[in-house]
């Protein structure tokens, strides 16, 4: 059922942020040393904090909401365009810590007068591919699903590569979805034909990711395989195959397909946000651990605010008229600047040993 994936995509994607943030940006030696293994939160007092890969799958999922509640005859994807963009430039007014250059500019853009189709930055960050995971677990039309992240892409990544990251998360969110154990290679057809020749380096190394799981390696070893020794990037190219071996390794075991990336070290909030929601939404609400779901201290996106969303998203495609969850505006800056705060101190606990 849709409402079983799209709550558990939201949590898994929040767990996986919130987690992974500590270590944001270590190398894979140096972290068990600096941080232990990521069993637990160790953000601040043993409780864990959402970053933007959080934030924009709820900004997607308020906008989805919107735009298919709507029973006239406006167009689905151009109002979720409008919808989205205005939601970005009203979060980046909230001075979200981590934000990436791209996002980041492309929503300045829109200030400025950009249109939606205007403001994306050509880049190949993994930005759209950490958005990705919602539309996958909400949407049952493929065509639709697949028109809503192209869209999604391109109003902050002009870079076609960003956009075949987002389209495999999304098909890879939409199988976890539908199949109890996962078929590799029949999702894998459906990128190819969805994605072309013009991606054919792009699904050569999902392919490696593929043939790496068969042979039973682990993730850590695939992601060196690639030359990543120091972390996965936020390159798409690097962050969307890493996840997606991730996924297929542990398709149905949350734990360790979350703890596995992340001890892959480099960009470890996106990579495990984008494996959390791939594998929530396979495994459900129950399929996440619960204490991991508790240990999540936000405020005013909280987790029963998150679970609200998804309730109400589910609500909306099966005909329901409901109101859009939000948030105070005002209390998103107060937490921001709280947030930003406790990034410093973890920044200057970097500067110490161990290295």
């Amino acid at each position: 059922m849709n409402r079983n994936a799209i709550i558990g995509c939201i949590l898994g994607t929040a767990v996986g942020d919130a987690l992974g943030l500590p270590y944001e940006g270590v190398s894979p030696s140096r972290a068990p040393q600096l941080l232990g293994p990521p069993d637990r939160y160790r953000f601040v007092f043993r409780r864990g904090m959402i970053l933007d890969n959080t934030e924009h799958t709820c900004v997607v999922a308020q906008s989805l909401i919107e735009a298919l509640s709507k029973s006239d005859d406006r167009n689905e994807v151009q109002l979720f365009t409008k919808r989205f963009a205005r939601r970005l430039r009203w979060w980046i007014l909230a001075l979200p810590a981590g934000v990436g250059k791209a996002t980041a500019r492309a929503s300045v853009k829109l200030w400025f007068g950009a249109t939606p189709q205007n403001a994306g930055v050509f880049s190949a960050g993994n930005g759209p591919a950490m958005r990705a995971a919602i539309f996958g677990a909400a949407i049952d039309d493929v065509s639709l699903m697949l028109e809503l992240v192209r869209v999604s892409s391109r109003i902050t990544h002009r870079d076609p590569k960003a956009e075949f990251g987002e389209i495999a998360v999304a098909l890879a969110t939409r199988h976890a979805r539908d199949h109890a154990s996962p078929d590799a290679n029949l999702w894998l057809e459906q990128v190819v034909d969805t994605l072309g020749e013009d991606a054919s380096e792009f699904t050569k190394l999902l392919r490696q990711a593929i043939e790496s799981v068969d042979a039973g390696h682990s993730t850590g070893a695939f992601a060196q395989s690639l030359g990543l020794d120091r972390g996965v990037t936020g390159y798409t190219y690097h962050t969307v195959p890493v996840a997606i071996h991730a996924w297929l390794s542990h398709p149905d075991d949350f734990r360790s397909a979350v703890t596995t990336i992340i001890q892959c070290g480099g960009d470890a909030d996106t990579t495990a946000a984008i494996v959390g929601g791939i594998v929530g939404a396979g495994v459900g609400r129950d399929g996440i651990p619960q204490r991991w779901i508790e240990g999540i201290a936000e405020y005013p996106r909280s987790v029963s605010w998150m679970q609200d969303l998804g309730d109400a998203l589910a609500d909306t495609i099966v005909g329901k008229t409901v109101a859009v969850p939000t948030v105070n505006p005002i209390a998103v800056l107060i937490r921001n600047c709280l947030f930003l705060f406790i990034v410093l101190f973890h920044g200057f606990r970097r500067l110490a040993p161990p290295y």
